[in-house]
């Protein structure tokens, strides 16, 4: 399973969560940012049905090099794509779980690795 490829990562300093309530999905998030700024590792515990996975591997193929900044546009383009904009979001692969769109119960699930990165990146204030 490719979410093998993105074990929890013990070591790093920024830890997130996130929830859809709807179906109960969770996904822990652990993320390491580089000199830039950017996201230089990630690692992740999911605990998702099929849509919370699908989106997890669809964020963690692209995470890397993007910026906290670049997360919370993505986030909130998807967020606004599932809730009233036809127009896709530009974070690629996103077409893989586009079909779930037409469920809006599984919208929770289909945002949870965004939700959980900027849960980390939010945490890196408190660390700081």
């Amino acid at each position: 399973m490719e979410l093998a490829g993105w074990p929890a990562l013990s070591n790093a300093p920024l830890h997130g969560s996130s929830r859809a309530s709807a179906c109960g999905s969770t996904l822990a998030m652990d993320l390491a940012l580089g000199e830039a700024g950017a996201i230089s590792r990630l690692g992740m515990a999911v605990r998702a049905c099929a849509v919370g996975q699908a989106a997890a591997c669809v964020f963690a193929r692209h995470a890397i090099g993007q910026t906290p900044a670049e997360i919370a546009t993505a986030h909130d383009a998807i967020n606004s794509w599932l809730a009233r904009d036809d127009r896709l979001p530009g974070w690629p692969d996103l077409s893989l779980i586009a079909p779930a769109r037409n469920f809006p119960a599984r919208h929770g699930a289909m945002l949870l690795p965004w939700k959980a990165a900027l849960a980390a990146l939010s945490s890196d204030a408190v660390a700081s």
